[in-house]
This record gives structure tokens, C-alpha cells and sequence, in this order.
């Protein structure tokens, strides 16, 4: 790492040395000192004209230049002692002429203010620039700043406000009461009402819970200090409680603000989960927490906002009313809400007339806020990459696969045998989807490699639903058999393919027989729990049902799978012809639309074209 200089510290440096130096030329002497032998022997030379003693200095002239010089000056050991044994010389020098002129000065003694006040001086200076050198050492140290909470404070550049925020009406709405309360607290508490403490945003990730946090802040104009939960955890004890102690002082500070503690689940897990024993630092972390937020303190006009992804694992003393007071569930937008946040991320961008955001908005169920921004900005670049102006609809839809399988490997080399595996493999998944009432329609099928898939066949959902029935998840699992049945139809043998499909074919099944209470056997009973594992909670967890009720799980699955490939395979045995004409069909073209498949399926001439889209023949209001 390249080292920066501080020219504080050199100056510093520079001044004690400085200093130093004067104390040492104020009690020490000038010159160097003569040894009476060289004296001596400059008067024995009979080589002295004249000299003074002044105190414990010398200075003698000289008759012959030593060294180029014709006067020295020196410090003398014992001065008194030189003009003792010097006298009988000097008088004879004197009467020959040769001595001119001498002077001994008698040396004064130095007063105590001579020396006592250049060290107080001194040490007064010293003192000085070592209290700034270790205040400036101090504040250069990260071991200093163990305890201090590493907060973000507002936001960079414009502010968030609930106009930036799509898709969330009832969210927002949750958190505008929220905003009105730190804005206007008094049209609140003249009725009684409190600031509610904390509020804890929930749901799947990229679903916008930062965002709302930052978009109340930004509604609210007040102070937003953002920290993430990990960033309270250190390897030294005790550093976790000191930050949240610093984290709700600082908030104190600057209140009326908001707290926002992303991932809190870092550190709000249930207590007693460890498995290292009693003394567990996120414990104490977690227990600082708790008291900040309601213990003895008042923390009045500061109100914690929370986000996390697994609100099942955190503590049950955290989720109490108090500390977080209301729970918010971000969850994933519906088709309305995904055509408002595609407006909102489509600003900026060049739309050409054949972009619909409501069909994209169809075509994108299951996405996310993140999803959606991601999608818009994979189009706008394969745009860029084709120099087109504007993003198309073409565009779109290729971001879409890309996204959802990966991007086309057109380059891959595949055998005849290979292609005709997968034509017959994704025909047999589009047949069946079209026979079955219950499934969606067709929109794209293609053989072209994507990702770690061969080929895929598309399909877009009639609407959002989240309450699927028996009939429905059973004829999914029919269509998801679809493949290897086809396969081994018209092959006569199998490959791995099918891998994926059978995976969930095989969990839905499980799910209809052992969670949600779909098998007449075992009844309205639930087997599995819908809670995700956590070790520490389900350490000593044991099964609730017997060896014996297990056993009947596993053979209803199968029971239940084996039905589904019977029922599919007669579909593909009474649509063999149309099946073998969309498998040609693929084959020569690699890809076929949503509309060509109709037309096959239909008994009508199927329309070539060279470029198939999914949305060809899609009507926006279906």
C-alpha cells in the first residue's frame, strides 16, 4: 500500500529537534575545548601576541598562522586553574615584548532563572506536541473506533420520495402515517396516539424494502442513518452492544430521524439458537438492542426501520408491539404494479411504438422491483450492441429469455440426434400444455441452447394467482412429464434432460400429498412444514408422523406421479401428427411462435417467418 506523508507529524518532529538543539547550545559551551598542552605549547612557541579569558573561554592571537588561522578560541576545563599556572609564563612573555596584552574576566555563576525557566519552557513545548501527536495518532487509529457505529447518513444526490416508489400502494401507505407523525407529531398526540417505535419491512429480495426506507426519510425531511446488521458484528467482544449505544446516541443527536437496519436478521436471530455455548456475542448485541429500543431510556422522534428476508428466524422479543409496533410484507408486485415500476425505470430510456409495457408486464410474473430494472437495462444494452436508437420489443423479449434461461448459445455445435432429442423433448411439453384446460398458452418454443437448458418452451401466464387448486397443480404436473413421455414415445429411449422436470414434478407431488392435505388416503392432514430448516430451532426436532405414515407418503407421490404420465401419455398418442409437424417445424427453423404453434394445433397452413418474438399474436388486454 503506498504510504502517504503527514506533514503535520514531520513539523512536529522538526520542532522538538529544533528545540532540542537550542537547549543543548544554551547549557552546553561554543567551540572545542583545548587541552592545556596545546595552550601551553602555543606560548612556549613565544607564538602568542595577546588573549582573553573571558569566563571559561579563550581567544588567543597569534603571531604565525595555525592551520590558516590566526586566532582561536576554545572552551577551557578549569579557566582558574589556567591563570594560576600560567602567571610566572605570562609576566616573562610580557617583559620581552612578545606577549602584548592578556585579560582574565573572573566567570559569573549562572542564576537559577537561567536554567529552571528554558526547561519549564521546554517541557511545556514537549508536552504540547505530544498530546497533538497522540490526539492526531488517536483519530488515525481504527482500533479506536471499535465502538463507534459505521452509520450512512441522507442520501447521496436527490432525495427518495414515495413518487420514485411503484407498485406499493398499501406499503406506502403504511409508512405515510408514519411520515405525518414526524412531520406534524402534534395532530397525533393531542388524541393520545404514540410514534409507533419500529417498523419491520419483510419480504423476498429486490422487492424494494430499502427503498421504502429511504423514500420515508426523503417524504419526511428528516436525519436517515443506515446501517446494515452485520456491520454491528467484530471479532472482539462487546463491540456489537457499544455500536448500538453510539448508533441510537448519534440518532438522538440530530432527532427527529430514522434508523434503518438493513438485514437485521444478522443480528436479531432467536436467542439460545447457538451452538457455541452460553456466551454469544450476537446475544449481547441483540440484548442492547432491545433495551435502545424500549427499555428504561425514552428514545422520543427516533423510529427504527427494519428490512429482512427471513422474519422467521428472528427473536420473538423483537416482533413484540413496542419495539417493532407494525410488520410490513413487501412481497412481490402483481401485473399492475409491475407495469407502474417498468414506467418508473423506463424514464430515461428510448421506447420505439411497438414497445407495450403492459404485455411485458404480463410476461413478468414472479419478478421483482430488481427483476423489472435489470430486465429494462438488459434490453437498453442489447440495443446499444445492435446500434439501434431506441429499445424494441424484439429487445425485450430476448432480455426476458436471457434473464429467465440465460443467453442463446447459437454457436454451440449440436448433432442431428441432439436437435431432434430436444424438438421432440419441448414439442411434447407445448402439446401437452395446449390439451390441458388448466395451463397456459404457448408463446415461444425453441431448441436453441440457453444457459445450462437445450431448449425451452415458453409460456405467459392469464393472470397472477396465488391460490392454486388441486386440478391445477396436478395438470402441471402432467405438463412437466410431458417431456419424457415424448421422448419415450418417439424415441424409444430417455435421456437426462428431463432431469429438472421430474425434480419438480416430484416436489409438487410431495407437496399436494404431504403439506397440503390433497390425498384421500391420508386425509386432511399436513406432514410438512412450511418453515424453512434453522438448525438451531430444529436441532432436537424430531418427525411428527411415524415410519409407517412415511411410507404411505412415498407411495402416493409415486401413485400420483404415475397417473399424471398415463394421462399424458395418451394426450401425446392422440396428438401424434401435430406433435410430429411442430417437431419438423423446429427442426428447420429452431424456433416457433406462439401463433405457429396455434396454427398447427388448429389444422391451418402455419405462416413462416424468419424473426419468431413470444409476444406475436399476444393481445395486451386478454
Amino acid at each position: 500500500m503506498k504510504r502517504r506523508f503527514n506533514f503535520g507529524t514531520i513539523l512536529y518532529v522538526g520542532l522538538l529537534i529544533l528545540l532540542f538543539s537550542w537547549m543543548l547550545g544554551l547549557f552546553g559551551g561554543d567551540g572545542d575545548t583545548l587541552k592545556y598542552s596545546d595552550v601551553i605549547a602555543q606560548f612556549e612557541q613565544e607564538n602568542v601576541s595577546s588573549f582573553v579569558v573571558d569566563g571559561d573561554t579563550i581567544t588567543m592571537k597569534l603571531h604565525k598562522a595555525q592551520d590558516g588561522k590566526n586566532e582561536l578560541s576554545a572552551v577551557l576545563a578549569d579557566p582558574e586553574g589556567f591563570h594560576e599556572e600560567m602567571r610566572p609564563l605570562l609576566q616573562a612573555q610580557k617583559e620581552k615584548g612578545v606577549l602584548k596584552d592578556y585579560d582574565f574576566k573572573p566567570q559569573e555563576g549562572l542564576s537559577p532563572y537561567d536554567f529552571v525557566f528554558p526547561i519549564i519552557i521546554a517541557g511545556v513545548v514537549i508536552l504540547f506536541l505530544w498530546v497533538i501527536l497522540m490526539g492526531r495518532a488517536g483519530k488515525s487509529n481504527p482500533m479506536s473506533n471499535f465502538g463507534k457505529a459505521r452509520v450512512m447518513q441522507g442520501a447521496h444526490g436527490k432525495p427518495v420520495t414515495f413518487e420514485d416508489v411503484a407498485g406499493m400502494d398499501e406499503e406506502k401507505q403504511e409508512l405515510r402515517e408514519v411520515v405525518d407523525f414526524l412531520r406534524n407529531p402534534e395532530k397525533f398526540t393531542k388524541i393520545g396516539a404514540k410514534i409507533p417505535h419500529g417498523i419491520l419491512m419483510a419480504g423476498p429480495p429486490g422487492t424494494g424494502k430499502t427503498l421504502l426506507a429511504k423514500a420515508a426519510a426523503g417524504e419526511a425531511g428528516v436525519q436517515f442513518l443506515s446501517i446494515s446488521g452485520s456491520d454491528f458484528m467484530e471479532m472482539y467482544v462487546g463491540v456489537g452492544a457499544s455500536r448500538v449505544r453510539d448508533l441510537f446516541e448519534q440518532a438522538k443527536r440530530v432527532a427527529p430521524s430514522i434508523i434503518f437496519i438493513d438485514e437485521i436478521d444478522a443480528v436479531g436471530r432467536k436467542r439460545g439458537s447457538g451452538m457455541g455455548g452460553g456466551h454469544d456475542e450476537r446475544e449481547q448485541t441483540l440484548n442492547q438492542l432491545l433495551v435502545e429500543m424500549d427499555g428504561f431510556s425514552k428514545t422520543e422522534g427516533v423510529i427504527v426501520l427494519a428490512a429482512t428476508n427471513r422474519p422467521d428466524i428472528l427473536d420473538p422479543a423483537l416482533l413484540r408491539p413496542g419495539r417493532f409496533d407494525r410488520q410490513i410484507h413487501v412481497g412481490k408486485p402483481d401485473v399492475k404494479g409491475r407495469e407502474e415500476i417498468l414506467r418508473v425505470h423506463a424514464k430515461g430510456k428510448n421506447l420505439d411504438d411497438s414497445v407495450d409495457l403492459k404485455i411485458i408486464a404480463r410476461a413478468t410474473a414472479g419478478f421483482t422491483g430488481a427483476d423489472l430494472s435489470n430486465l429494462l437495462n438488459e434490453a437498453a444494452i442489447l440495443a446499444a450492441r445492435s446500434d439501434r436508437p431506441a429499445l424494441s420489443m424484439q429487445d425485450l423479449n430476448e432480455a426476458i429469455m436471457k434473464i429467465m434461461a440465460g443467453p442463446e448459445k447459437r454457436s454451440h455445435v449440436k448433432s442431428r440426434r441432439d436437435l431432434q432429442t430436444t424438438a421432440i423433448h419441448e414439442a411434447g411439453h407445448a402439446v401437452a400444455m395446449y390439451v390441458l384446460p388448466t395451463q397456459e398458452d404457448v408463446r415461444h418454443i425453441s431448441i436453441i441452447p440457453r444457459g445450462r437448458s437445450l431448449g425451452a418452451t415458453w409460456y405467459l401466464p392469464k393472470g397472477d394467482t396465488s391460490n392454486l387448486t388441486r386440478n391445477e397443480m396436478y395438470e402441471n404436473i402432467v405438463s412437466l412429464l410431458a417431456g419424457r413421455v415424448a421422448e419415450a414415445m418417439f424415441i424409444g429411449d430417455i435421456s437426462v434432460g428431463a432431469a429438472n422436470d421430474i425434480d419438480r414434478a416430484s416436489s409438487l407431488a410431495r407437496d399436494m400429498v404431504a403439506r397440503y392435505g390433497m390425498c384421500e388416503k391420508l386425509g386432511t392432514v399436513s406432514y410438512i412444514s412450511d418453515d424453512e430448516i434453522f438448525v438451531g430451532r430444529d436441532f432436537e426436532k424430531t418427525k411428527s408422523y411415524s415410519e409407517k405414515v412415511a411410507g404411505t407418503i412415498d407411495d402416493e407421490v409415486k401413485a400420483l406421479i404415475d397417473q399424471a404420465y398415463a394421462q399424458c401419455k395418451q394426450i401425446l398418442t392422440d396428438h401424434t401428427e401435430k406433435l410430429k409437424q411442430v417437431v419438423k417445424f423446429l427442426l428447420e427453423h429452431e424456433s416457433m411462435s406462439g401463433t405457429q404453434f396455434a396454427q398447427c394445433m388448429e389444422g391451418k397452413p402455419i405462416e413462416d417467418a424468419s424473426d419468431t418474438v413470444m409476444f406475436d399474436g399476444f393481445d395486451s388486454e386478454e
